[in-house]
C-alpha cells in the first residue's frame, strides 16, 4: 500500500503517521530525508540535488520525483510505503502519479485529517519540539513522560518561534491554500478519505485504519 497523510499544523498527522509505519511494517519515506541521503551518497542526481540544496532554492520536482521513484523501487517497499511531505502541489502529484504507473503502482490511500482552525491554534500553541528528531509534544494534549524532555531521545524540548498563536494561523492558511489542489488531484482518482482529528488520539487512530481498510480488531 502506497499513502499518505494530509492534515494542516496542529491535526496530529505526525502522531498517526508514526503510529501507521509500526502497525503496517512499512518505511515513512520524508523528502527531506530522501534528498540529503541521495545527496549524501553522491551519485549524479545527488549532487544535482545538492547544488539546489546548498544555495536555499527548492529542489525541481522533476528531480524530487525520480529520487522519489528510486527509493520505491527498493526491496522494502515491496509491501508499501508511506510518503511524508510529498506531493505538496497537483504538478508533483501528477509527475508521481506518472513514477509510481512506472514501477506497476498507484497512490492507494490519502488520508486527509480535518480539523477544525480554532482548535488547530489551540493545539499548536504551547507546543513543545524535540530540536533533535523532531517529534512534538503538548502541554495537555500529549505531554511528555518527562517535564520538557523527549521520550525518544530525552534531549531538552523547546517552544518554537513559529508555534506562537498568529504565526499558526499564517501557517494553517498556507497549508490549505497549497494542499486543496493536491487533495483534488487525487479526489478525482476516488483515493482521498477524509477523517474526523477530534478527539483523543486512540480515535482518530481508529478513523484512520478504517479509513485505509483496517480494523480496531487486526491491530489487537
Amino acid at each position: 500500500m502506497i499513502l499518505t497523510l494530509f492534515g494542516p499544523p496542529g491535526s496530529g498527522k505526525g502522531t498517526q503517521a508514526s503510529y501507521l509505519v509500526e502497525r503496517l511494517g512499512i518505511p515513512q519515506i520524508s523528502t527531506g530525508e530522501l534528498l540529503r541521503a541521495e545527496a549524501a551518497s553522491n551519485t549524479k542526481l545527488g549532487r544535482l540535488a545538492k547544488s539546489y540544496m546548498d544555495r536555499g532554492d527548492l529542489v525541481p520536482d522533476d528531480v524530487t520525483v525520480e529520487v522519489f521513484r528510486r527509493r520505491l523501487s527498493k526491496p522494502d517497499v515491496a509491501e508499501g510505503a508511506l510518503l511524508d511531505g510529498f506531493p505538496r502541489t497537483a504538478d508533483q502529484a501528477a509527475e508521481l502519479d506518472q513514477a509510481l504507473h512506472g514501477l506497476g503502482r498507484r497512490m492507494d490511500r490519502v488520508v486527509y485529517i480535518k480539523v477544525p482552525t480554532a482548535e488547530l491554534v489551540s493545539r499548536i500553541s504551547g507546543r513543545l519540539t524535540c530540536p533533535k528528531c523532531g517529534r512534538t509534544y503538548h502541554p495537555v494534549l500529549a505531554p511528555p513522560k518527562l517535564d520538557r524532555l523527549c521520550d525518544r531521545d530525552s534531549t531538552p524540548l523547546i517552544e518554537r518561534d513559529d508555534d506562537k498563536a498568529e504565526t499558526a494561523r499564517h501557517r494553517i492558511g498556507v497549508y490549505l491554500d497549497q494542499t486543496l489542489p493536491v487533495l483534488e488531484h487525487y479526489r478525482k482518482q476516488g483515493v482521498v478519505a477524509e477523517v474526523s482529528g477530534e478527539g483523543d488520539i486512540e480515535d482518530v487512530r481508529r478513523r484512520v485504519l478504517e479509513a485505509i481498510g483496517r480494523s480496531d480488531r487486526e491491530q489487537r
